[in-house]
C-alpha cells in the first residue's frame, strides 16, 4: 500500500489547525478540495481519522496515531533529501545541534570539544532551543541531535543518555549562603526555587522537585521570566535559588556565588534523536559525546 505524502501533509495541518477551514487556508487550498482529499486518505487507510463536528474536527485515535507516524517520517524524508543532496553536491557533512536553556552554552561546546577530538573533520551548527521547539525540530528534520534534561522522547525520536552531570546551587553574590562552599539539600527548605519548565509538564523540573521531596521537604517554587537566558543568571537581583550544572564558584561575571551540594546529586544529560533518520555526523557525536 502506498501512501500520498501530500495527503499525510494535509492531515497534519488539520490536526494541528483544528479545522478544516484553517487548515485550508494554512495549505491555500479550497475547503473542497482538501476534505476531499482527507476522505481519499481515509479510503486508503481503511479507517475513519476524523470526527466531524459542526465547531470544527477532532483526531480519532487512529488519527492522533497516523499524524504522530507521519510528523517522524515527514522528518526523515526531508533528512534523507538533505543528505542526498549534500553528497550530490560534494557539501561537508555538518551536525545541527540544538540544545534547551538547561544545557548550558558552555556544555555543549565542551562537548564537541570531546567529540572533535575523535573526529576533527565534523563541523557543527548549534542553535539553542525550548524544549518544545527541540522536538518539533527533531520531528521535522530541522536539526539532528538535541541535547536537553529529563524530556520525555515524543514519538518517533529516541533518548540516549549522555551521563550524569553534579547539581550545584546559584544564588546572588549578596545572598547570605553565598559565604558557604557547600550546602546540603535538606538546609533549603525555608528557600525559594527558581524553575524554567511549569511542574508536571517539564521533566526536568520534575526531577529537581523530587531531589527537594526525597531531601524531606516540599519545595516552593517559581517560575523565571528569564527563560532563554542562562540558568545561574536567573537569581541575580533576588534572594531565590536556582539548580544549575555550573560548577561551584563565581559565575555571570562574579554576581553569583554557586555552592556544591553535600552530599552530591547528579543530573541527567540526554540526547535526542530521530528513531529514523541518522548518518554519519550523528552517530559519531552519540558514540563519542558520552560523559566519562
Amino acid at each position: 500500500m502506498g501512501l500520498d505524502l501530500n495527503r499525510l501533509e494535509y492531515l497534519i495541518a488539520v490536526a494541528e489547525e483544528g479545522s478544516i477551514t484553517r487548515a485550508a487556508a494554512r495549505l491555500h487550498l479550497s475547503q473542497q478540495a482538501l476534505s476531499t482529499s482527507i476522505r481519499v486518505l481515509e479510503r486508503e487507510v481503511g479507517v475513519t481519522l476524523l470526527e466531524r463536528t459542526a465547531g470544527g474536527v477532532r483526531l480519532l485515535p487512529a488519527g492522533v496515531a497516523l499524524v504522530e507516524d507521519a510528523r517522524a517520517l515527514r522528518g526523515a524524508v526531508r533528512s534523507a533529501l538533505r543528505r542526498a543532496r549534500r553528497i550530490g553536491r560534494g557539501e561537508r557533512e555538518v551536525l545541527r545541534l540544538g540544545h534547551t536553556p538547561a544545557v548550558t552554552g558552555e556544555e555543549v561546546t565542551a562537548l564537541l570539544r570531546r567529540v572533535g577530538a575523535t573526529h576533527p573533520e565534523l563541523a557543527a551548527d548549534v542553535s539553542p532551543r525550548y524544549p518544545d521547539e527541540l522536538a518539533d525540530a527533531l520531528l521535522a528534520g530541522d536539526i539532528d541531535v538535541g541535547l536537553c534534561r529529563g524530556m520525555t522522547a515524543p514519538h518517533g525520536l529516541t533518548r540516549t543518555t549522555l551521563g550524569h552531570q553534579p547539581l550545584n546551587i546559584a544564588v546572588a553574590a549578596d545572598h547570605p549562603l553565598a559565604a558557604r562552599p557547600s550546602v546540603a539539600l535538606a538546609e533549603l527548605a525555608d528557600q525559594r526555587f527558581v524553575v524554567w519548565g511549569r511542574p508536571g509538564r517539564s521533566g526536568y523540573t520534575d526531577l529537581l522537585l523530587d531531589h527537594c521531596r526525597a531531601a524531606g521537604f516540599e519545595p516552593r517554587t517559581e517560575r523565571t521570566s528569564l527563560q532563554g537566558t542562562p540558568p545561574a543568571t536567573a537569581v541575580i537581583g533576588t534572594d531565590r535559588l536556582a539548580f544549575v550544572t555550573t560548577p561551584p564558584g563565581p559565575a555571570a561575571g562574579g554576581a553569583v556565588t554557586v555552592l556544591a551540594l553535600d552530599p552530591p546529586l547528579r543530573a541527567p544529560l540526554h540526547a535526542l534523536h530521530s528513531a529514523r533518520a541518522t548518518g554519519p555526523a550523528t552517530e559519531a557525536f552519540l558514540t563519542t559525546a558520552a560523559l566519562r
